[in-house]
């Protein structure tokens, strides 16, 4: 998919919004969720101003367009991101349909400044049992039923 006039529009939104986010001691990202050309949600990186470590501007753009939508599905959506997306934040678009995502800045970028997820990256690529936080299934004995619980 090819980034349209419109397209630029939106990136330069979501640069605008991360600026922005600077002064108020917030950190320099900002997304804006899209579907069929209007703007859904805009949400700047709220991790210094929460505590909230996982209040990342994509998150929090896709937690807006859910509510704003009544849906969990972000189907057609594009979000555009000041920064390239942490593997959290990809997961989420994965998980809701988001059709695309666009992005300024690099992990290469962000590097020098302390804001590359790259070494995440590279953890989620490995298998779990090989991953630096461990990552083992624990079930009680006993314990049953809850998928089909969920199912019913």
């Amino acid at each position: 998919m090819e980034p349209t006039p419109s397209a630029e529009a939106h990136m330069r939104e979501a640069l605008a919004l991360a600026r922005a986010n600077i002064p108020t001691g917030g950190r320099p990202f900002g997304a804006v969720l899209v579907r069929e050309g209007q703007v859904i949600a805009r949400a700047v990186n709220e991790i210094n101003q929460t505590q909230d470590p996982t209040a990342h501007a994509e998150l929090l753009a896709i937690r807006r367009a859910s509510q704003h939508l009544g849906s969990a599905r972000l189907d057609g959506c594009i979000i555009y991101a000041s920064g390239h997306p942490c593997p959290m934040c990809l997961a989420a678009m994965h998980l809701c349909g988001i059709q695309a995502v666009y992005y300024a800045y690099s992990n290469e970028d962000g590097e020098p400044h302390g804001l590359s997820t790259a070494r995440v990256y590279g953890q989620m690529a490995l298998p779990p049992q090989s991953q630096s936080i461990p990552v083992r299934a624990l079930r009680p004995s006993g314990e049953q039923g809850l998928y089909d619980a969920w199912r019913k």
